[in-house]
């Protein structure tokens, strides 16, 4: 019955850390905190509701191996290429600083050389995981702080091999030379192999997995390609999270990276749940009960040091003061990986169980402090830009400011017939928007032409929140796969609650699902199909234009004023749009010729013959005149914003209208009635009236026109 003990095990530290977030989210702190005090709480050493401790550090390591593997997508190739230089200058003075400065204060207390700088190895190492973790929280992940950070903690991680290699060898129990050489060979030798796969191998198989459009395919692909190169890194003697986050950092720079990382992120919150839940195991409350002077000073000098030396080795690369605070305020906790270093130097000697246990105690509580850490650099920023020097605050690396995003834009979702219609149209008009496409070979022929288009399935959060949904003005969902389209609209809906959802629909019965799930506006294409059939129709039975219009504008009125019925019995509280539903907005341009143009606006007749509003004007780039004046000039070109009923602004429509073509003259005939005997002609050459030269009698000079009959 182990299995039944075990899933058991996984609903007590589920349900304890679900009752943790909830908890921690009302206070505001980040979720990993809850996941320590629940790993606290169920562990060994608090009220063991956990037996299969085993277990769940197995799947915490794999946890720690998702998470690495969506740091390097995150971080990508080339930002750690423009990073290089501060990676190795500032990361490597950073290690060895820390190392130093720890050795020394362990050695002026009387432990032993090799043990001072075995616990300077120890505190040098900052978590990846909580820093990822809260950075991303609190949305710095890409700020300057954020990157330098990360570049920094990329630098500890590379050198965790090199740190394992040498802890034998300072308690005197390490093999030969050769054998450390050899190990650090084949870890260089590893990186430069599944460098070369991972770039150029693995974009080809994913191609023909994303060609199947078969999301199983592709799920399983990126969690084969992430625990794959892991385990493979584990046979070269390198940590498996290093393995993960070197395939995540090459994979970073593909199409599919996105969606790479949509896919992934259900898995890894789960499995990091128990990241954290097990580092919170391994706290012993009682050390902290039995010496908490002792631990109390620890901590403060472990977390002084490290913020110290980090800001310092920041501030020296050019950063400035706010980016060199911030970044050693992140870095001041103690690693995850410094556990699996102390459990061997356990082995070997270099600690005792007394002191093992005071150094989970002060790792832990440096990881539980430091969100409060990150706040308190906050304010220690502000009194730093007062107190400094000019040039210490500017810093001389101009800091490199978050991608450009666009915002206030559409986001177009599906690049087929509707879609590309959709974004030609925006394009012409200037109007920023971004691609979501599903089908790998459209989305690299369009990225080609400078299209803004990426890979990714729209209904995921992570390749929305690329798409900038926060930021974003409306969606439109232009494919024709009905539960898709739902998805997307119930995500964006979720993610932006301001977002202005337009969807398409293929059958007026799918309208309803949408509008659910917080669609606006619904096009239902089988509604759109029998309006172009009535004007069809009333066309071959020679109706003007403007009672063909007037036709469809009341039936599009009268299906609008049910749809908006039932967008307000589904969201009673809400609105699908800004206007009265009896209202709408349109937009059109001046044509030269037309009845209004040259005219100010209180002679053009628009308000008194039409009754629709003009309440902006769109005059050359960039140019917006909103509540224009009476006298303001309709110009050529001028794009007009007129607001009114369906029927107002059809009757607008037609003094928006080019002037008509030259009048038709038609030459008739006169045929004796006698010369036909079966069907009288039935057709005659017209000839314009502006015609050069024509006469009463149709002829031009001298020379006589002929007629022909059908």
């Amino acid at each position: 019955m182990h299995e039944m003990s075990f899933l058991q095990d996984l609903m007590v530290l589920f349900g304890m850390g679900v009752v943790m977030v909830v908890a921690f989210h009302r206070l505001n702190l980040p979720p990993v905190l809850g996941f320590l005090i629940t790993g606290v709480v169920c562990g060994p050493y608090g009220f063991k509701l956990v037996e299969s401790i085993d277990a769940v550090g197995t799947l915490a390591e794999i946890g720690l191996v998702l998470l690495l593997f969506e740091a390097g997508i995150e971080f990508s190739v080339k930002t750690f290429i423009r990073l290089k230089k501060f990676l190795l200058v500032a990361g490597g003075l950073q290690l060895l600083l820390t190392i130093a400065a720890t050795a020394a204060i362990a050695a002026y207390t009387g432990i032993d050389l090799q043990k001072s700088i075995f616990l300077g190895m120890l505190v040098s190492l900052s978590s990846t995981a909580i820093v990822i973790r809260i950075l991303d929280y609190r949305g710095d992940l890409d700020s300057a702080h954020g990157r330098s950070a990360m570049s920094i903690l990329i630098f500890q991680d590379l050198c965790i091999v090199p740190l394992v290699l040498l802890t034998p060898y300072l308690s005197g129990k390490g093999g030969s030379l050769w054998d450390a050489g050899m190990v650090a060979g084949k870890a260089l030798l590893f990186v430069a192999l599944a460098g070369t796969v991972v770039r150029y191998i693995v974009p080809m198989l994913l191609n023909q997995v994303a060609k199947t459009k078969k999301r199983e395919a592709f799920v399983l692909s990126i969690i084969l390609l992430c625990l794959g190169t892991a385990t493979a890194t584990s046979h070269f003697g390198l940590s498996m999270a290093l393995g993960a986050f070197i395939a995540g950092l090459i994979l970073s720079d593909s199409k599919y990276s996105h969606q790479a990382l949509s896919e992934i992120l259900p898995f890894r919150e789960v499995f990091n749940c128990l990241v954290f839940v097990s580092i919170g195991m391994l706290f012993d409350v009682r050390t902290l009960i039995a010496h908490p002077g002792l631990v109390v000073v620890l901590l403060l000098l472990v977390v002084s040091v490290k913020a110290v030396i980090g800001a310092g080795v920041t501030l020296i690369a050019g950063h400035s003061a706010r980016v060199a605070i911030l970044t050693g305020v992140a870095l001041a906790q103690v690693s995850e990986f410094s556990f699996v270093l102390s459990k061997l130097g356990l082995t070997v000697g270099l600690l005792d169980d007394r002191m093992n246990q005071l150094f989970l105690a002060v790792a832990i509580l440096s990881m539980f402090f430091t969100p409060a850490l990150l706040t308190a650099g906050e304010k220690t920023v502000r009194l730093a830009e007062k107190l400094l020097p000019e040039g210490w605050i500017t810093g001389r690396i101009k800091e490199d400011p978050r991608e450009k995003m666009p915002e206030n834009h559409t986001i177009v979702v599906g690049y087929g017939v509707a879609g590309k219609s959709l974004v030609n149209t925006l394009t012409q008009l200037g109007i920023p928007y971004v691609v979501i496409e599903n089908d790998p070979l459209i989305v690299r022929q369009e990225k080609a032409r400078g299209i803004p288009i990426f890979y990714g399935d729209a209904s995921r959060q992570e390749v929305l929140a690329h798409a900038n949904i926060t930021k974003a003005r409306l969606l439109a969902v232009a494919i024709s796969d009905q539960e898709s389209g739902i998805r997307t609209v119930e995500m964006a809906r979720r993610l932006n609650a301001s977002l202005h959802l337009v969807a398409r629909a293929r059958y007026m019965v799918n309208v309803e699902p949408l509008i659910k799930v917080g669609a606006n506006r619904v096009v239902a294409e089988e509604f759109a199909g029998s309006l172009e059939l009535v004007s069809y129709v009333l066309n071959e039975y020679l109706m003007s234009k403007e009672a063909i219009e007037e036709k469809l504008a009341a039936l599009r009125s009268d299906q609008g004023a049910k749809w908006q019925a039932l967008f307000d019995s589904i969201h009673p509280n809400e609105s699908s749009t800004n206007l009265p539903s009896d209202l709408s907005v349109e937009l059109r341009k001046v044509i030269a010729g037309s009845p209004i143009t040259g005219k100010p606006l209180f002679e053009s007749g628009l308000r008194t013959k039409t009754g629709a509003t003009v309440v902006a004007i769109q005059r050359g780039e960039g140019v917006l005149i909103p509540n224009p004046r009476a006298d303001e000039v309709l110009l050529t070109d001028d794009v007009v914003i007129l607001m009114g009923t369906a029927k107002q602004l059809a009757d607008a429509a037609i003094m928006f209208a080019p002037p008509p073509l030259p009048a038709q003259r038609t030459l008739k005939l006169v045929v004796p009635s006698d010369t036909f005997t079966q069907e009288p002609p039935r057709a005659v050459t017209t000839l314009p009236d502006a015609h050069e030269g024509v006469g009463p009698s149709g002829t031009s000079g001298g020379d006589t026109k002929s007629t022909k009959t059908e």
